[in-house]
Parts: C-alpha cells; structure tokens; sequence
C-alpha cells in the first residue's frame, strides 16, 4: 500500500518505475541524449558534420578495413577549444589517401600504392616525407636533401630541418593507421556510423525545438478557449479544426515553403515542425481545461478575486500536467517522423548536415541491391527505434498519471 504522505508526483513516478517498456524506453532516450552532446568527440569521423570524403571508399561494406595514409595539410593548425570540438568535431588537418602497400626510397620519399577501389587496380604515388609529416609552405616549395637528412620550409615560412630516420619513423608510428568502417560508407566515402551518431542531435533537437513551440502555442490556444467558451471557443475552435483536416506532413512542407530561405534552414525546419503539430496540444488542454473550470477550487481562486490569467496559470495548467507531458512526448515521435519525411524528400536540412531522412533518400536506391541495403536501413532503424521509443514512453506516462482504480 502506498503511504499517504506520498506526494502524487512521487506516486506517479513509481508507477511508471513498474512500466518496464517506458523505462527501457527512457534509458534508450537518455543514450540518445548522451550521443546527441558527445557525438562528435566519440565519432570515428570526428570531422563538422562527419563531413570527410574518401571518395575511394565509396559504399565500402560494414567492417571494411584498410591502411590508410595521414598527409598533413598544407594550411595553418587551428586548435579549437574543447567546448567545440566536443559539440562540433574538429576538421581534419590530414589528408587521408588509402593504400595498399608502401616503401621508401634513397630520396626522402614514401612510395604508395594508393588503393583506388574494389577491383581497380592500385596507383602508384610518391610523397615527400616531409610533406607527410609537416604541414609546409605553399611559397616555398623545395625540400632539400643531404645525406641523411632533409631541410625544408614549414607552412609559416620558416626553415627546419629533420632526418630521413626521423621522418620515417614517425610516418610508421603516426601516420600509417588501420581505419575500420563499423557499418560501412555511404556513396562520398563518409562513415556511416559516424553520420549516424550526428543525425541523432538532429532529431532530438528538431523533436525538442518543435515541441516546446507546440506546447507554447497549444497551451495557449486551448485554455482560452475552453476557460471563457463562447465566442472565443467557436473562432479557435474553428480554427483548429480548419488546420486539423490538414495533413500534417504537407502542412509542415507548406510552412516551409512559405519560410524559403529566409532563415537558415536549420531553424526553418524547428518552425515548420512546430507550427504544424500545436492543434493537438490545443485541442487536448481545451477539453482538460473545460473539464477542470467549474472545480472548487477554482470557484475558490475566483471568489478570492484572482484574475482570470492567473487562475489559469497557477490553479488550471498544473492539474492538467499530466496529460500535456504524455502529448508532449507523443509530439515528439512526431516531429522526430515529419523531420525525417521532410528531409526526405530534399526540403529538410541541408548538407552536408547529416539527417536520418536524408541519409534514408540518399540511399533508397540500395534497398535492393544486394550486400548495400544497410545504407538505407541503418538511418530507417534509427528513425524507427526513436519514434518507439517516444511512444512508449508516452504510454508509460499515461498509465503512470491515470490514477484511477490504482494503488501504488
């Protein structure tokens, strides 16, 4: 038996600790959450937006390994700070140039055979070893060699000097590195995983964003029409009603087309998602407020002479709670899906920002190709492990706040 000092947010809490869907599903959104924020540090490709394209390794199957060589850039190391390359990832000074076999030879240089593709046949290439190891200047090109060592000038046009053994050793222990693609590439080389894993902050921002507009406008909407009724109920209503025979999918893709490129089309995406889903919130916090108006206690607060706002902020919206977080998170899946359809068909976010949508567009020509399926259904799972998992959730707080008949 549940004690009576319980408070019923308490009770309500405990209840849902029994749902064990909805706390599986918790633990799934908290992980999403957790890869949203840390994404980029923990990315194989650890580049803005998982952005770098070996185009050699195009549609590389899942668990492709190769050798790959890191060639420092010619350009000035910049070094940002660890707030950024937590959140954003950092651009890859090297360039990387996949091989199959290498050497060195009497001149300071790394002969590769560079791997061009499955079944093509290898090129060779031979690369300093100084413009391996250091970034150098793009003024003063020679590199000199006497003996054993090289002298040559860095990117900010000073000279230095390195031995051949120096050099060698550092391209073997540093340079030289086995890179394994988990779930593979896409069509430009990029890794799937790691495009993934920044999709995630895509979608959970896009489901946030869009929710608390949503519920802005949906709480809002719905308590003025079902606290003073009449006139002001018929107009909203009506106007829900107009926008609710509208299928959300091509009301969002209208708000986008209205938006165009005004703003970003990051922020577009937040609005068009946002907009097109408050009727439900509306329509659902109208009925709880008609339901809970003529209460006592409310009859108490306006006898006391409270202003009509702040009886509906302090006494209506916190005993109708429970039912605005279950829609909350049924929204949720839904922008989450109305994201995705949007980005699907090429009016979502724009690349090279990776979106689950996107990445399921880019790649539907792959469901039946045999041994590439996984370009389509790997963004196609994610999508629909988050939308369950949001829905469960919702589920578990439905039961969790329907007290009825319940003991705890």
């Amino acid at each position: 038996m549940a004690n009576g000092n319980d408070s019923p947010l308490k009770k309500t809490w405990i209840r849902l600790l029994k749902n064990k869907p909805a706390i599986i599903s918790l633990v799934i959104i908290s992980i999403a959450i957790l890869l949203a924020i840390i994404g980029p540090s923990i990315a194989p490709d650890k580049s803005p937006n998982a952005d770098d394209q070996i185009l050699e390794l195009a549609n590389v199957s899942p668990g492709f390994s190769t050798k790959v060589l890191m060639v420092q850039k010619n350009r000035e190391e910049k070094s940002p700070n660890i707030f950024s390359r937590i959140l954003f990832g950092t651009e890859n000074p090297n360039e990387m140039i996949p091989i199959s076999s290498y050497s060195f030879d009497d001149s300071a240089n790394i002969v590769l055979q560079a791997y061009k593709g499955e079944g093509r046949t290898a090129e060779k290439m031979t690369i300093p070893m100084a413009d391996v190891v250091y970034a150098l200047s793009i003024t003063n090109t020679s590199i000199k060699v006497n003996g054993s060592q090289t002298s040559f000038a860095t990117y900010d046009d000073k000279q230095k000097t390195a031995t051949i053994a120096e050099l060698k050793k550092d391209i073997e222990q540093n340079r030289i590195i086995t890179k394994t693609y988990h779930l593979g590439t896409d069509g430009y080389g990029r890794d799937i995983l790691s495009r993934l894993l920044f999709g995630v902050r895509v979608s959970l921002s896009v489901g946030l964003i869009a929710v608390l507009i949503s519920l802005t406008i949906g709480i809002f909407m719905g308590s003025v029409a079902g606290f003073y009724k009449g006139t002001v109920d018929n107009i909203i209503m009506w106007l829900i009603n107009v926008i609710w025979s509208i299928p959300t999918i091509l009301l969002a893709m209208a708000i986008r087309f209205a938006i165009g490129d005004k703003i970003p089309s990051f922020l577009a995406i937040f609005i068009a998602v946002g907009l097109s889903m408050w009727v439900e919130v509306a329509r659902l916090v109208r009925g709880q407020v008609l339901s809970v108006r003529e209460m006592e206690y409310v009859q108490a607060a306006r006898s006391l002479g409270f202003n009509n706002t702040r009886i509906i902020i302090k006494h209506i919206l916190p005993n109708i709670i429970g039912p605005i977080m279950v829609i909350a998170a049924s929204d949720f899946a839904s922008a989450i899906l109305i994201e995705a359809g949007l980005s699907f068909v090429g009016i979502g976010v724009k690349p090279p920002t990776p979106s689950w949508g996107t990445m399921l567009n880019d790649h539907r020509q792959y469901l039946t190709v045999s041994g590439k399926a996984f370009l389509a259904l790997a963004p196609g799972i994610c999508i629909m492990v988050m939308v369950l998992a949001f829905n469960l959730l919702g589920n578990g707080l439905r039961d969790a706040f329907d007290v009825k008949g319940k003991t705890v």
